[in-house]
C-alpha cells in the first residue's frame, strides 16, 4: 500500500475554526505597531485626521497583502513560513526627515519604490551571507530581538507612550491582570485553549477594561465602513538623490533584521532557513515594499513580535499567519473593524506582550545552549553583540551627534547587535587565531572556509 508523506507542522491546514482564532490572536499582536508608524510619521507632517486615516488603512491592507505573499508564496517571492509583515520602524526617522523638509510623501513615497527594488536584486547577495549564522550569531541575534522587544512592551503596560496617564496604578494592574490570565490559561487550561492564550488574556483585558473606562469606542462610530486605497493617493512619486540614500540604508537594516527573523522562526517551527528561502522571503520583502511605496504607505519587514507568539503558542502553521494576513486585508478595506481593533487600551496588549518577548529572548537563550562556550572566546561574542544592542535601547539619544546614516543603523538595538555578532564571529572564528592556530568555535576552525561553515551548523555541539 502507497504511504502519504507526513506533513510538516509549517505546511498543516487547522479546521477553520481555529484559523481564525489564531489568526485573529497575530494580528492583536501586531496590530498597534503596524498602526504607530503611520500615525507617527503623519503626525510629524502635521496631516489632517482624514489623512491619517487613509493612511492607516492603507498600511493595514498592504500589511495583509505582504504577509500573505510571505507565508503562501509564489514563483521566488515568499519565505512560505508564519511571518507576520508590517512597516519597519528603521525607516521612522528618515521619513520624517524627508516628508518635512520640503520633500513630502510624493518624495518619501519615491524613495520606498526604488528601496523595494533595491531588496529585490540584493535577495540573492543575502541568501549566500547565510553560511555567516552559525547557532552562536543566531542565538545571539535572536536574543537581541526578544530583549531590545520588552520596552516596547513596557510602554503598553504603562498606558502607551505619550500617553497622559502613563505609569498610573491602573494600568500597571491591568497589564498585570492579562498577564496572570495568560499564564493562567496556558497552564490550566485545554490544549486548543492554551494555544490562543493570548487571544483570550486579550479578550478577558478588554472586557474589564471596558467598565473601569480604559477604552472609547467613540472612534468606531466615526470610521467609514469601506475604504478603498488607490495608488498614489497624494500624488506622483518624485525621486529625490537624497532622500533615495538614506532609504536604502534603511533596506540594509531591514534586510539585516529580517533575516535576524525567519533564522528565528526556523529555529521555532524546526524548518531550517536555507540560501534559497532566505532569498526568496527576502525578495517578497522588497516586492511588499514597492507595493507599500504604490498604495501609500511605507517599507515592509518581518515583525519580531509574532515571532514571539509563534514560540509561546508552539502552533507552527504558516497558514494560521497567512489567515491573519487576510484579517489584515478585510481591516484595511473596512475601516470600522480597524476602529474596533485600534480600541484595545495599551495596557492590555502590555500584559500579552511581555510573554511573547519574554519568549523570544527565551528562544535565543535556547539556540546559545547548543554553542560549545568552553576554550574560546564565544562568550566575549554574545557579551559584545548583546551590550551593543542594547545601547540604543537603554540610551535612546546615544548616536544622535553621529552622521544621519550611522544613526539608521546604529539606533536599531537589532540591526547593531546583528552586524557587531557577524562581525566579531568572523574575528575570533575564521580569522587565523594567535600562533597561526585555529580558535575552534561551534565546530568552526578559525579561516575555515564555505564547506567548514556549512559543517558547523548540523555538527555543533
Amino acid at each position: 500500500m502507497a504511504t502519504t508523506a507526513p506533513v510538516h507542522p509549517v505546511d498543516e491546514v487547522p479546521p477553520v475554526r481555529q484559523l481564525a482564532a489564531f489568526g485573529l490572536q497575530h494580528v492583536l499582536a501586531m496590530y498597534a505597531g503596524a498602526v504607530a508608524v503611520p500615525l507617527v510619521v503623519g503626525g510629524a507632517m502635521q496631516l489632517s485626521a482624514a489623512d491619517l486615516a487613509y493612511l492607516i488603512t492603507a498600511d493595514l491592507l498592504v500589511c495583509g497583502i505582504a504577509t500573505l505573499i510571505q507565508c503562501i508564496g509564489f514563483w521566488r517571492f515568499g519565505v512560505r513560513l508564519p511571518i507576520m509583515q508590517g512597516c519597519t520602524f528603521a525607516a521612522v526617522s528618515p521619513m520624517v526627515l524627508i516628508g518635512t523638509t520640503g520633500g513630502g510623501l510624493p518624495a518619501i513615497y519615491g524613495s520606498v519604490i526604488v528601496a523595494g527594488l533595491a531588496i529585490v536584486l540584493l535577495a540573492p547577495v543575502f541568501g549566500r551571507l547565510l553560511r555567516f549564522f552559525p547557532p552562536l550569531v543566531t542565538g545571539t541575534v535572536i536574543l537581541i530581538i526578544g530583549v531590545s522587544l520588552l520596552p516596547v512592551a513596557g510602554n503598553w503596560v504603562a498606558g502607551g507612550a505619550g500617553a497622559k496617564d502613563f505609569g498610573e496604578p491602573k494600568n500597571v494592574a491591568l497589564a498585570a491582570f492579562v498577564l496572570v490570565v495568560v499564564l493562567g490559561v496556558q497552564r490550566f487550561a485545554p490544549a486548543f485553549l492554551s494555544r490562543i492564550a493570548v487571544l483570550i488574556g486579550i479578550a478577558v483585558g478588554l472586557a474589564v477594561a471596558v467598565p473601569f473606562g480604559f477604552t472609547d469606542f467613540g472612534g468606531v462610530g466615526d470610521a467609514d465602513w469601506v475604504g478603498i486605497s488607490t495608488p498614489f493617493h497624494f500624488g506622483a512619486p518624485t525621486f529625490e538623490a537624497s532622500a533615495i540614500i538614506s532609504m536604502l540604508v534603511v533596506a540594509l537594516v531591514s534586510m539585516t533584521e529580517t533575516t535576524g527573523d525567519f533564522i528565528a522562526v526556523g529555529e521555532l517551527t524546526g524548518r531550517k532557513v536555507e540560501p534559497r528561502s532566505l532569498s526568496d522571503g527576502l525578495r517578497a520583502d522588497g516586492l511588499s515594499t514597492v507595493l507599500g511605496g504604490v498604495f501609500n504607505t511605507f517599507p515592509y519587514t518581518a515583525y519580531a513580535q509574532n515571532v514571539g507568539l509563534v514560540g509561546m503558542t508552539h502552533v507552527r502553521s504558516r497558514w494560521v499567519v497567512a489567515t491573519a494576513g487576510g484579517i489584515l486585508v478585510l481591516l484595511g478595506l473596512l475601516p470600522k473593524l480597524g476602529a474596533v481593533v485600534a480600541a484595545i487600551p495599551a495596557p492590555v496588549l502590555g500584559g500579552a506582550g511581555l510573554v511573547m518577548f519574554g519568549t523570544v529572548a527565551a528562544s535565543g537563550l535556547k539556540t546559545l545552549a547548543q554553542v560549545d562556550f568552553r576554550g574560546n572566546n564565544n562568550l566575549t561574542v554574545v557579551a559584545v553583540s548583546v551590550a551593543m544592542g542594547m545601547l540604543p535601547v537603554g540610551v535612546p539619544t546615544i548616536y544622535e551627534k553621529f552622521p544621519d546614516w550611522f544613526q539608521t543603523v546604529m539606533n536599531s538595538g537589532i540591526s547593531a547587535g546583528c552586524l557587531t555578532a557577524i562581525v566579531l564571529n568572523l574575528l575570533f572564528n575564521h580569522l587565523p587565531g594567535k600562533g597561526g592556530s585555529a580558535a575552534e568555535a561551534d565546530g568552526l576552525p578559525a579561516g575555515g572556509g564555505e564547506q567548514t561553515v556549512e559543517k558547523s551548523r548540523e555538527e555543533v555541539v
